[in-house]
């Protein structure tokens, strides 16, 4: 019966970092040691308060539908923290609270494309980018990087792109798979570029905001010229541990915002209620569990970015944010142990997963097809182990 599933269902992928997880939990499942530097999930409990937090909503009965855009003193909450954190003037019109920044990003696409409206999307990308704009009918363009310009666009880059069908340019800093970062002064050439183009919506993907190694967050909202068409799309997933919490919000110019509340109101209608209470302590409160997750992260990209550098044919960069790096390995394609070949980076990754049970993710999802994505995400010693693994699996290649 699979003929009867819709052209919008068969035109989608399958998010490549779901599926490897999926495998690495079928290799654990048969008894497997197993180590996943797969997904973009911090290994770290969500911190005590924001948990209590969370109790006493259930026990002060938050147990109704909650508004669709968020509960208001939420929403007045992540204003504070837009101000507090990037002396942004955000008012509560403006926000909508979603059961996570993927829905929030979702909401966007479908609240502003139709057929033929393209969207500019610097590669590496996220991998559910594409797919996004895909599912709300618009058309994905890709402004391919190299990881020798640190996987980050240029200004020329950008204005080569724009035409009179872009309707969106989506991008991340700091970078889901790279952990690039755009610093203030390139985000302001962006926006000399972006003023020609007064049509153009502009997304701002921020989840890593709190995941940054070179000083404070910049974000593209600060600047005159474009800040009333800049859309930011955050979370507390990856800032705070919140993954299975679920909760994303996005800060838009208030027109998009209530179209977004009107789609989601068909949709899910208002996220979690007991989840939106944890949130509020998460912004408001003790941000030192947050800073110490960074410095754990930051600690660990050295770490890792050592350990790769030993492999021969690895070539990396030094990201500045997130919790990922992006190693060119092209060196490896074509390679063979005599009995297998590797004929491009996903066959690299299952390689490496099927010898010696280390689950990565191919750069294809993410719009590169010579590298791959290792999430250090996960405690020393696994990445110890795991690199180690690597090196060993890879010197029987030639």
């Amino acid at each position: 019966m699979k003929e009867l599933l819709s052209l919008r269902h068969n035109t989608l992928s399958v998010s490549k970092t779901i599926e490897m997880a999926a495998l690495s939990r079928e290799l654990k499942a048969q008894g497997k040691q197993v180590i996943s530097l797969s997904l973009g999930e911090p290994d770290f409990n969500t911190p005590r308060h924001i948990m209590d937090a969370g109790i006493q909503g259930i026990e002060q009965n938050y147990h109704s539908y909650p508004p669709v855009a968020g509960y208001l003193d939420l929403k007045e909450a992540i204003c504070a923290k837009f101000k507090r954190d990037s002396n942004l003037n955000i008012e509560s019109n403006q926000i909508v609270v979603s059961a996570g920044a993927k829905q929030s990003m979702v909401n966007i696409m479908l609240a502003l494309l139709n057929p033929g409206d393209e969207v500019l999307i610097p590669a590496p990308y996220w991998v559910s980018y594409p797919d996004m704009v895909k599912l709300a009918e618009g058309t994905p363009k890709h402004i391919y990087t190299t990881i020798d310009q640190d996987f980050k666009i240029t200004p020329q880059q950008l204005r080569e792109a724009l035409n009179e069908k872009t309707k969106i340019f989506l991008f991340s800093s700091p970078s889901n798979p790279t952990g690039s970062v755009y610093t203030k002064e390139e985000l302001a050439a962006f926006v000399e570029v972006l003023k020609d183009f007064p049509k153009v919506i502009i997304i701002s993907d921020e989840i890593y905001e709190y995941i940054n190694f070179q000083g404070g967050h910049q974000s593209i909202a600060q600047f005159e010229k474009v800040k009333d068409r800049v859309v930011i799309v955050n979370g507390v997933s990856k800032g705070f541990a919140m993954t299975g919490w679920r909760i994303g919000y996005i800060a838009a110019p208030a027109w998009l915002a209530k179209a977004c509340e009107k789609i989601q109101g068909q949709i899910t209608s208002g996220a979690c209620s007991i989840a939106q209470r944890a949130v509020i302590e998460a912004l408001n409160g003790d941000l030192s569990p947050t800073k110490m997750m960074r410095d754990s992260f930051l600690k660990r990209r050295d770490l890792v970015k050592s350990l790769l550098d030993e492999i021969p044919g690895f070539k990396t960069n030094r990201p500045n944010g997130a919790f990922y790096i992006f190693p060119n390995v092209k060196h490896y394609i074509g390679k063979t142990d005599g009995k297998q070949t590797i004929n491009n980076v996903d066959d690299l990754c299952m390689y490496i997963l099927e010898k010696v049970h280390v689950a990565l993710v191919g750069g294809s999802s993410f719009g590169n097809d010579n590298c791959l994505r290792i999430s250090y995400a996960a405690s020393e010693n696994d990445l110890k182990e795991a690199i180690s693994r690597i090196k060993s699996c890879l010197s029987s290649l030639s």
